[in-house]
């Protein structure tokens, strides 16, 4: 694991935690310090791939970065910025979020949804958005039927301002719960 390390024009990729020191303790606005260093090792031998800042004085920081890239080229080229999964592992959870609402299995479907109601309050007359869940069992296609039929029967019901999640967010979840007779 190559770590990329960036403050304002100046820019490197080192391959040891020893480097990525060396090349902070020769920015003097940096102000490499014991507590500093053992910081950036610890990220380092940690498992998480996000991006790191480090704060110098306000609104002026230093990144670090995890990389797989070899060369400065690479990770310029955005290439292996985040390790790639070995074969046989599932796909992002994104695709395989997506893959898995489109999948055609007729049956009987339990859907949840987090959607924002439109509701009057009461005595002072005016609207205001309110977090709901909704809960139905519904026969349906596949997920995506079952998000549809759900939305279709709230739009009946709920005031034409409320809002409702999309298909593939958080906000809504489905389970398969079996065919129908």
């Amino acid at each position: 694991m190559n770590l990329y390390l960036r403050y304002f024009d100046r820019e490197t990729l080192v391959t040891t935690v020893d480097e990525a020191i060396e090349f902070l303790a020769n920015i003097e606005e940096v102000g490499m310090n014991p507590d500093l260093e053992a910081d950036i090792r610890d990220y380092a031998a940690n498992d998480v791939f996000y991006p790191k800042r480090y704060k110098i004085r306000p609104r002026v920081y230093f990144i670090v970065i995890k990389t797989e890239a070899a060369t400065m080229q690479d990770f310029k080229a955005k290439k292996a910025v985040h390790p790639i999964a070995p074969e046989g592992h599932e796909r992002s959870a994104a695709t395989s979020a997506i893959v898995r609402l489109n999948e055609e299995h007729p049956g009987w479907y339990e859907g949840e949804m987090d959607f924002k109601r439109v509701l009057q309050v009461p005595g002072t007359g005016k609207f205001q958005y309110r977090d709901t869940s909704f809960v139905a069992r519904v026969k349906a296609l596949s997920g995506m039927d079952c998000y549809n039929r759900i939305v279709e029967h709230l739009r009946e019901r709920v005031d034409s301002r409320s809002q409702f999640p999309s298909a593939k967010g958080k906000n809504f979840r489905f389970v398969y719960l079996g065919r129908a007779k």
